[in-house]
């Protein structure tokens, strides 16, 4: 794969110049701020429909209003909470025709010990589980589009935990609220290798996203602020909103990408393999087939589960 010629400070918008994305159909989630809405506003920008799924119905249709007084595409709302799976089968349900873009982008992060009303630990539930069941509900969807893709956020943060599978939802172990956000993103890179095995035969590519550390977004509203004092005088190099969208809108938009699938993408490129002692690339833990199989057909027993009860 050749490099993309785009960088850690490129930006959605300049990622996506020049692509015509006119007639195709993107859906992302948690796109009333930060990366969200920066990836649906390039989106739109490139002519897409997008619908902006998101909880706050109200802050969405701010959001959509911004974006279409850019002179963008068509731009929707649509309610979404993840964490109720009412909500992803209601989403899911209403939705017709062909979609060619969905892009996982919502999440919680760091949040106290929470159970949905299922006894998911809320994290995960949140981000793979609400995720996992709309993907599999929307795939019908995205098979009739014809070389749809998928984009699961993950984060660098998937370094520190594989999926506990024997307690992924800290019954018996300690709640650890950065072992379950960190468990919950190796989840969604998981999620990206085997659904890009399962759906390469329909024409889905899937694939997962390190978009970078973005401060002042939602995600972060679980920081205590000695936490974001303590990330902000760290060293870390941080993105703008519009640069943390690149590398996400890179991964569905890239005409290089079709049939890459399975991948781990972090600033607009392949991710290396991660290396102990060192920052960034992607962990073994994250990319192992026999693990992504495992988790796919416990995410299936989850929902299951849900529907017997």
């Amino acid at each position: 794969m050749t490099g993309s010629g785009f960088t850690a400070q490129s930006t959605a918008a300049e990622v996506v110049g020049g692509i015509d994305l006119t007639g195709r159909r993107a859906v992302v989630t948690g796109a009333a701020s930060g990366i969200g809405l920066e990836t649906a506003r390039a989106l739109a920008g490139a002519g897409a429909e997008v619908t902006l799924a998101v909880r706050d119905t109200a802050a969405g249709e701010r959001a959509a209003a911004g974006i279409a007084s850019g002179g963008a595409g068509r731009v929707l709302v649509a309610p979404l909470d993840l964490a109720d799976q009412r909500s992803v089968a209601a989403f899911a349900a209403a939705w017709h025709g062909p979609l060619h873009v969905l892009v996982n982008n919502a999440g919680v992060m760091m949040t106290p010990q929470t159970r949905t009303p299922e006894g998911w630990e809320l994290q995960f539930a949140t981000n793979h589980l609400g995720h996992f069941a709309l993907a599999t509900r929307l795939h019908p969807a995205l098979a009739a589009a014809g070389r749809a893709r998928v984009v699961s956020l993950s984060s660098v943060a998937h370094l520190r935990s594989p999926v506990h599978f024997d307690d992924v939802h800290f019954r018996d172990r300690p709640y650890d609220a950065g072992l379950a956000y960190a468990q919950s993103k190796t989840a969604n890179v998981l999620f990206a290798v085997e659904a890009g095995r399962r759906w390469a035969a329909d024409g889905v590519t899937v694939n997962a996203v390190h978009p970078g550390a973005v401060l002042g977004t939602n995600l972060s509203r679980h920081l205590t602020r000695e936490a974001l004092d303590a990330a902000a005088s760290g060293g870390r190099t941080f993105k703008t909103p519009q640069q943390g969208a690149a590398t996400v809108v890179y991964a569905a938009t890239a005409p290089g990408l079709e049939r890459v699938a399975g991948r781990y993408f972090e600033d607009c490129a392949e991710a290396h393999r991660h290396i102990p002692g060192t920052s960034g690339g992607v962990a073994d833990h994250a990319l192992d087939p026999d693990a992504a199989a495992l988790l796919w057909r416990m995410s299936l027993d989850c929902l299951a589960a849900d529907v017997r009860g």
